[in-house]
């Protein structure tokens, strides 16, 4: 299956880069971002059929990777100055911490949601990446290539 990929390093560097202002704009930060590309695979649904062929991101690993993710934006809002002493504002602290306690915020619905919207904005790169290679005259061979 990674052949297909090997094929397009150069046009997701490109996608890469075009998609950067989306993902400045949406609420994941960089390092996020990251954890959500390594944890993400590309599919080509239905290859065999021109018409109906189509890049899936398969998130099945996301789940697992939320945690981290959360983690790893807590950590750059952190050394951006986000925990340096603020009182109030709705970055965390003792207002989450009172409510983690009483059993009134556990993060589930918070994750879940953040979960959702990683998904969406990762499909989202998916249907960039195969735009790209439709408009530069690649999508046939690269849907042709795969073997999944």
């Amino acid at each position: 299956m990674a052949d297909w990929t090997d094929r397009i390093v150069g046009d997701r560097m490109t996608v890469d880069r075009e998609f950067n202002d989306r993902v400045t704009a949406s609420e994941f930060q960089k390092q996020e971002w990251s954890l959500i590309m390594t944890a993400t695979e590309f599919e080509i649904e239905n290859a065999d059929d021109p018409d109906a062929a189509r890049i899936v991101a398969n998130t099945d690993k996301l789940e697992g990777m939320m945690p981290h993710i959360e983690e790893a934006g807590k950590r750059q809002q952190s050394m951006a100055g986000g925990g340096s002493g603020s009182s109030g504002g709705s970055g965390g602290g003792l207002f989450d911490s009172v409510k983690s306690a009483l059993g009134l915020g556990n993060g589930e619905e918070g994750n879940e949601a953040k979960l959702a919207a990683a998904e969406r904005l990762v499909q989202e790169y998916a249907d960039e990446l195969q735009s790209h290679l439709e408009s530069n005259g690649k999508w046939d061979q690269v849907r042709r290539s795969y073997d999944g």
